[in-house]
Order: C-alpha cells, then structure tokens, then sequence
C-alpha cells in the first residue's frame, strides 16, 4: 500500500461543489457551467473583462469595480490598480522565505531539503524517508510522502510534471502569480503528534491583524472556521463549510499576531498563514487575493464588513 497522499486541487474543488450543489443549487448551475464555459475562453478576455464574467459566476452577484463595497470587490480592485513587483517576490514558495526569514526570523521557516528546475533534477535517493514535494508557483496542488519506499515515483513525476504546465494565474488573473518562475521544492515533512496541521490563516488589512480563518481535515472533507482575534467564532463561512468541531485557542496566538502584523505591514491586505507544531510557529505561506477573491462569503452582510476593513490605496498602475 503506497503511503502517499496526492492532494491534487481538482478532489478539493470536488467535495466543496459537491457540498456547494446541495446547499445552493441554483447557484451551482452557474458556478459550474457558466464557469466552465468563460474560462475556456479566457484567452480571449483582458484580465478586466475576464474578472466581471467570472465574479458573479463564483460570488452569485454583480461585481462594482467602481464603488466597490464587499471584501471580495475590493481584492478584484487591488488586482486591477494595485501592484508592486516585490508581491511576486513574497508569494514564490522559495523567495518567500528568505523574505519572511528576514523579518521575523529563520527558525520559523520549514526546512528546504532540495530545490528543481524540472523533474529529471529530482533525485529520490538524496531525499529523506518523509518529505514534501510541491511547485513553487500555484497553491493547493502537494504530495506527501511519508513512507519512500513503498511510493510510486513515476505517479509523483507525472503529477508535477503537470503542475510545472500550469499557470495558476489563468483562472483568477491573480498577476503576482504570472512571473513566478516554475519551479519544485523538496520541504522537511513536519508532524505534530501524527495528526493533520491546522493551518492558521490571518487576515490583515493595513497591517492590522482582524480574522483567523482555521482550515482543517483540508485533504478529506475541508472544513473552515473563522475567529476573531479575541478568538470568538464567527457566524459565517467563506468556501467551504464550517463545522461543531471545538477548535481551542492557540496559546501562541498573540504571538502569531505579532508576526502577521509585522509581515503585513503597509499592505492594504495580506493573509499570513502559519502552522504550530511541537509549541512552535512555523511559516506557511503570504496571500493577497483570499481564493482569488472569488471564494463566496456567507452571509453577505460579512462580505461587507470585510470590505470596510480595507482602505483601498491610490492606484499604482
């Protein structure tokens, strides 16, 4: 039995459609179609057009890019008018971390085993019993290995092998992603106690820490709960569902606060994820367009709140 799990990101989008039919069919009948059908053409659509075909498709309502009002408007906003070539620099998976490294410190940055071009440079036998694999260039798409004997290798190469294809910026126009050099890294694979990491992300407008959104069971049934920073659940959801699981607070949160502000300040928004294993904070990985800003939030009146906590700058293109 191989023991090895494939995280692809079309099994997550799966299960969260799946859920999404049942819950809001309606809606589902837009956002599969439709999608489809606009994102096959994509080719044809500069990134303005593209973005006002495919948002009400993905949110279920219009999109105002000239007063825009909801969280979800204001990051297709910050896409458009809103860009620096550092941004590019802080969402590659290696530059990340010497960026993150130098602002809160190196012993908070997940080990790299190894560093490829392509998949001819990956050589099995240098790597450790456990590690990780994944492209420094997408999100969502990582292979576990935590046994290499019993792997299929050639079933890993062939996965990345199609992920080094992929241009993550196609689907949701994010352009920091567009000049993100494909590449693969090897990462230490860290565990705590066996059981899956919560990913811890924190949502900061202006350099202010406001929401910690919880991702958990995320390679079987994702399920995502959100806090305020007083650690008080939040009646919504956003993606995917939330459920009665007891998420306690993390006694290093406020020490993870202090991280995300440092790493967010002077951006009108940024979300900085983090891991805690064995009592200690580990990096994951910098965001500016949460689920592209394409992720449906409900209710909507916290779509709208979210969007108040964003000052939105002067543009820069």
């Amino acid at each position: 039995m191989h023991k090895i799990i494939f995280i692809p990101l079309f099994l997550r989008k799966i299960v969260s459609q799946f859920i999404y039919m049942v819950e809001h069919p309606r809606k589902f009948y837009r956002y599969v179609l439709l999608k489809k059908f606009v994102f096959k053409l994509s080719c044809i659509f500069p990134d303005k057009i593209y973005i006002e075909l495919m948002f009400p498709l993905c949110t279920g309502y219009k999109l105002n890019l000239e007063n825009p009002q909801t969280f979800n408007e204001k990051l297709q906003w910050l896409k458009l008018n809103y860009r620096k070539p550092e941004f590019s620099i802080m969402v590659d998976k290696i530059e990340a971390k010497n960026y993150v490294a130098g602002i809160i410190g190196e012993d908070h940055i997940i080990p790299t085993l190894a560093i490829y071009k392509n998949t001819k440079e990956i050589n099995f036998d240098t790597l450790p019993d456990q590690f990780v694999l994944k492209c420094t260039h997408d999100s969502g798409n990582i292979i576990i290995c935590k046994d290499k004997s019993s792997t299929n290798r050639s079933q890993i190469l062939r996965k990345l092998e199609k992920g080094l294809k992929y241009n993550y910026f196609n689907f949701g126009r994010e352009w920091v992603y567009k000049d993100v050099e494909p590449r693969i890294i090897a990462e230490k694979y860290m565990t705590d106690g066996g059981e899956e990491l919560k990913d811890y992300k924190i949502f900061c407008f202006g350099g202010e820490p406001k929401m910690v959104e919880v991702d958990y069971n995320r390679f079987i049934d994702h399920k995502r709960q959100l806090f305020t920073i007083d650690w008080e659940k939040i009646d919504a959801t956003c993606m995917y569902p939330s459920d009665s699981t007891v998420i306690e607070k993390p006694v290093l949160l406020s020490q993870m606060l202090d991280y995300a502000r440092k790493l967010s300040k002077g951006h009108p928004f940024l979300r900085t994820d983090f891991y805690i294993i064995n009592n200690k904070i580990y990096f994951g990985e910098l965001t500016f367009y949460h689920q592209c800003g394409f992720g449906p939030i409900e209710p909507v009146e916290f779509d709208l709140e979210m969007g108040s906590w964003i000052q939105l700058p002067q543009p820069t293109i």
